[in-house]
C-alpha cells in the first residue's frame, strides 16, 4: 500500500469548486473530486494550527486539555504506528510552526522529512540592518514591522528571496513531493506528507495570478488580514480576498501537478490520495477576518475531505455525508496499512464510508482551549462558553510545557502541581498548570482574545449562513446532553464540565 496524503492550511471549503465555490475556478480540485470521494460532513477537532496537527498524528482532540503546544511523550504518532509495521513515512513541509517550541516534537516522528524555508515569519535569512524604508513604502502599514526580527520584518526579509515562481515555498513543497514519487515510485508500503502553508496568510502569491483578481487597488502590498473585526475600507477588504484568491489559485495549480503526475505513471491503480486542510478560514463573513477570535463558524469547522483509495475506485466521483473529523484520518490511515490501532485513539476509519452511506457520529465537538466548547449534530451547532472567560478555572495539562514560541513562564509553572496519570497518559502523571491572564499564549489564541463569547446556537438547516441565532431550550438541553457525553468520552477534566456548567454523563 502507498498513500499520499496533500494537506493545506486554512483551506476555504465554500472557496473549492466541488463545495459550490464559484469565484476562483478550481479545475484541479474538481478533477480530484471526479477520483475521490467527497466527504461533506467533515469537521475540525482542535483550533489553531499545532492543535489541529496534533489530533491528525494522535487520533484524539486535545483542546479540553492543552492549547497550542508539542507532541507530549505518552502521545501516539501515526508515523510510528506505521513504522512498527515497516512502512516508511516522510514529511514534506513549509509550515514552520512544526520548527518552534511549540511543535518541535511532530516532525521528528516520520521516517524522513523536508523543510522549505520562508513562508510567514519563518526566521530564516539573517538580515541585521532591513531596507526599512523600502519596506514601508513596498507593504501597508499594518503588514510592517519595527523591530529588529519581528514577525512581520521577517515575512518582507523572506518575501525578498522570491525571485521566480520556482522560489515560492509552495511550489517547492510539490516539486519536492514530485521528486519523492519519482524516486520511490516502484517501492511499497509508504506515506508521503505535502503539506503547505498556503493559503494561510499572508497571502502571497505569483504576479501572474494576482493579475487574474485584480482589484484596482493602488495601495501598497495589503495581504495579510488581522485577527480581528472587519474595519477595513470596501477597497482595502476586496484586495485582501483577492489576495488569498490569487494564493488559492496557485494551490489548485499544485495540486494539478500532482494530479498530472498520477495519471501519467497511473497512480491510480495502486496509491491512496487523501487531501484535507487543518481549518478554515474568514475573509469577512460574520464580519471577521482569519480565526481564534471568534465563534467557530461553519467556514472555520466544516472543512473540505477528498479521499482516493484503489479499493474502492468504483465509489470515485461519490459524496458521503456521515458526520466525520480530522482525528479520524489518523485512524484511516492507521487501517489503510495495516497498523496497529491504539486504545487511546478516539478516530473512526473513513474507509467504513467509501462504499456506501452509512451512519457517522452522532455528534463532534471542537474547540480553542479555554473558549466555546463547540458541538454539532450535522444539523445544529452550538458553541458554548463559560458565563466568565475572565474567572474561569482553567488549567494545562502538560509533560511538554512549551506556547507557540516560548517556554512556559517561570510564574506559570510555579503554580504548576503533578496530577495523577489520565487515562491517556499511559500511566505518566502529568503536570497541571493554572492559566493565567499574564500567560505568553493568553494575547494570540487564548479565552481573553475572544470577540464573542456567547453562548449560540444556530439551525443549519435553515441559516446556513448562521445568521440568526435560535431560542430553544429543548434542542440546547439534548446538545448539552451530547456534549457532556463526548467530553466525558475524550477524560475532559472536572473543571471543564464546571466552566461550562455541565455533568458527566456518568454522573
Amino acid at each position: 500500500m502507498r498513500c499520499v496524503f496533500v494537506m493545506f492550511d486554512s483551506l476555504n471549503r465554500r472557496a473549492l469548486g466541488p463545495y459550490g465555490g464559484k469565484t476562483v475556478p478550481t479545475p484541479n480540485f474538481d478533477r480530484l473530486a471526479k477520483k475521490a470521494v467527497t466527504f461533506d460532513k467533515h469537521y475540525i477537532g482542535s483550533m489553531p494550527c499545532m492543535p489541529a496537527r496534533r489530533d491528525l498524528q494522535t487520533g484524539r482532540l486535545s483542546f479540553l486539555h492543552r492549547s497550542w503546544g508539542p507532541l507530549e511523550p505518552f502521545d501516539n504518532s501515526v508515523p510510528e504506528q506505521l513504522a512498527e509495521v515497516g512502512v516508511y513515512s516522510h514529511l514534506i513541509t513549509d509550515h514552520a510552526h512544526y520548527f518552534e517550541d511549540g511543535g518541535a516534537t511532530y516532525h521528528n516522528r516520520y521516517s524522513s522529512w523536508e523543510f522549505i524555508r520562508g513562508q510567514e515569519g519563518d526566521p530564516w535569512k539573517g538580515v541585521v540592518e532591513p531596507d526599512r524604508q523600502r519596506f514601508s513604502e513596498l507593504y501597508h502599514e499594518k503588514q510592517t514591522g519595527s523591530h529588529p526580527r519581528d514577525y512581520f520584518t521577517n515575512n518582507m526579509v523572506n518575501r525578498d528571496q522570491i525571485k521566480n515562481e520556482a522560489d515560492f515555498p509552495s511550489v517547492q513543497c510539490f516539486a519536492r513531493g514530485l521528486e519523492f514519487l519519482e524516486t520511490n515510485r516502484d517501492a511499497d508500503n509508504w506515506l508521503l506528507q505535502i503539506e503547505t502553508f498556503d493559503p494561510h496568510e499572508p497571502f502571497t502569491a505569483p504576479e501572474r495570478l494576482k493579475e487574474r483578481f485584480k482589484t484596482g487597488w493602488n495601495g501598497p502590498i495589503r495581504d495579510w488580514p488581522p485577527y480581528a473585526r472587519v474595519t477595513e475600507s470596501d477597497e482595502e477588504a476586496d484586495e485582501m480576498r483577492a489576495n488569498y484568491n490569487a494564493l488559492l489559485a496557485l494551490c489548485d495549480e499544485l495540486l494539478g501537478e500532482l494530479l498530472d503526475y498520477f495519471d501519467a505513471h497511473d497512480l491510480w491503480k495502486d496509491t491512496a490520495l487523501i487531501l484535507s486542510t487543518d481549518h478554515g478560514y474568514l475573509l469577512g463573513e460574520h464580519d471577521f477576518w482569519a480565526k481564534n477570535r471568534m465563534h467557530t463558524y461553519q467556514e472555520l469547522a466544516n472543512i473540505p475531505l477528498f479521499v482516493h483509495h484503489p479499493a474502492h475506485a468504483g465509489s470515485a466521483g461519490q459524496r458521503r455525508a456521515p458526520l466525520t473529523q480530522n482525528i479520524d484520518l489518523a485512524a484511516t490511515f492507521i487501517d489503510m496499512f495495516d497498523a496497529k490501532r491504539p486504545m487511546e485513539m478516539q478516530g473512526f476509519s473513513l474507509l467504513d464510508h467509501m462504499d456506501e452511506e452509512k451512519p457517522g457520529r452522532d455528534a463532534v465537538i471542537f474547540g480553542y482551549f479555554g473558549g466555546a466548547v463547540n458541538i454539532t449534530d450535522g444539523r445544529y451547532t452550538y458553541h458554548c462558553y463559560p458565563n466568565d472567560l475572565e474567572k474561569q478555572e482553567i488549567y494545562q495539562y502538560t509533560l511538554m510545557p512549551t506556547h507557540i514560541w516560548q517556554m512556559f513562564s517561570t510564574e506559570e509553572l510555579a503554580g504548576a502541581t503533578l496530577s495523577p496519570p489520565l487515562p491517556f497518559t499511559k500511566n505518566c502523571p502529568i503536570l497541571r498548570i493554572p492559566v493565567l491572564k499574564t500567560s505568553p499564549f493568553s494575547p494570540n489564541m487564548g479565552p481573553l482574545c475572544l470577540l464573542e463569547s456567547q453562548t449560540t446556537l444556530f439551525d443549519l438547516d435553515n441559516d446556513p449562513a448562521q445568521e440568526k441565532p435560535l431560542q430553544d431550550a429543548k434542542i440546547e438541553t439534548r446538545l448539552r446532553s451530547l456534549m457532556a457525553r463526548l467530553m466525558a468520552e475524550n477524560d475532559a477534566p472536572d473543571e471543564a464540565f464546571k466552566r461550562l456548567e455541565l455533568r458527566r454523563s456518568s454522573d
